[in-house]
């Protein structure tokens, strides 16, 4: 019997969590490139009867209204952009309870996580976000959303009847853990080839950039700070920083002083330190790929302002890692922000 999908789209939705995901359903059943569903079904869900517009503009035409839960074994919530008003609608709200309600379990994809935490669905439970939203959400789930525990350092998390995921090529890795636990490996396996991917990625592995922790309560400050952590490998002149922060250069390097005891320029460096520091824990990565990663045009300058901070050479930190020693590489297993305290305190 073929496993049943109602995919409930958000205004905004962000298409490639939900297309790759969709594909991967639809390529376990592929036959001969006969693309069609066989082991999976799936309808696209919305209170809106004229469709749902994703954030890169494509319009998805509903196919079913928000009623009778209990036909789909698996709900998919798909959000996408957090910043364009509520997208959490009375309609899906109530539906997504009567899903609970029935037993069906609710998978949020993207910020469909945090809206199923929105719709009062995800207390007590552990919810997958992505770093580029950790610092922004964190709060929100820990705090007024009640006892939401925000996991930003692994791609998607199984907690009982709520799976959650981090989005972006993620939900391939998702959908491929849910084939082969309803068909078997090799269902599984063959979706992913004809993506294109060597295999699935284990829902413990780590999200590309860990999520940095920094604690300041000046809002520019954070902000600042956000801006920093979402562009790391392209670092930001502080001046345009200062700009989209709407203060001066001299405002902001006041403030950061105040809060973090240093210079912006320093607090940035230190940051991008300590994600080539991620980096090379994985032991995956040559010296010179790691600091053109984290912004640093000449690797022998990144070497000695590695070794400044850490007290070792970035090559000594990929060996512990490959040997299987390496203490950054187990901090930053945790779900927990990655301190960036020691590294910010020897660059000035």
């Amino acid at each position: 019997m073929a496993l049943k999908f109602g995919f409930v789209l958000l205004p905004h939705f962000t298409l490639t969590a939900f297309s790759t995901f969709v594909d991967a359903l639809r390529l376990a059943g592929d036959e001969g490139d006969r693309s069609r569903p066989v082991d999976c079904q799936w309808a696209f869900l919305s209170d809106d009867p004229t469709g749902i517009t994703a954030s890169c503009g494509v319009r998805i035409q509903r196919e079913q209204d928000l009623s009778k839960p209990e036909q789909y074994d698996y709900i998919v919530v798909c959000g996408g952009l957090l910043h364009r008003g509520e997208v959490l609608s009375d309609g899906v709200r109530d539906f997504l309870h009567a899903a609970d309600k029935v037993g069906v379990t609710l998978i949020g994809l993207c910020t469909g996580s945090l809206q199923l935490a929105r719709a009062g669905l995800m207390a007590g439970r552990r919810c997958c976000i992505s770093w580029f939203h950790y610092r922004e959400l964190a709060e929100e789930l820990l705090g007024e959303l009640g006892d939401v525990t925000p996991v930003a350092d692994q791609l998607f998390v199984v907690d009982g009847r709520r799976i959650t995921c981090a989005a972006g090529l993620a939900s391939a890795d998702l959908a491929a853990w849910l084939i082969e636990g309803h068909f078997g490996r090799a269902r599984a396996q063959k979706s992913l080839h004809i993506l294109g991917a060597d295999h699935a990625r284990a829902a413990s592995d780590p999200q590309p950039h860990p999520p940095l922790g920094v604690t300041a309560t000046n809002d520019r400050v954070r902000r600042a700070t956000i801006l920093m952590e979402q562009h790391l490998s392209n670092p930001l002149p502080i001046e345009e920083i200062a700009n989209r922060v709407n203060i001066s250069r001299r405002q902001l390097d006041r403030v950061f002083r105040q809060e973090l005891n240093q210079p912006p320029q320093v607090f940035y460096r230190a940051l991008r330190l300590e994600f080539a520091r991620h980096l090379l824990s994985q032991g995956k990565y040559t010296v010179t790929d790691v600091a053109m990663e984290c912004g640093f045009s000449d690797a022998a300058h990144f070497s000695r302002l590695f070794k400044e901070v850490f007290g070792h050479s970035p090559s000594q930190e990929s060996a512990n890692a490959l040997a299987g020693n390496s203490p950054a590489g187990n901090e930053h297993r945790q779900d927990a922000p990655v301190s960036i305290g020691p590294a910010s305190s020897k660059l000035h």
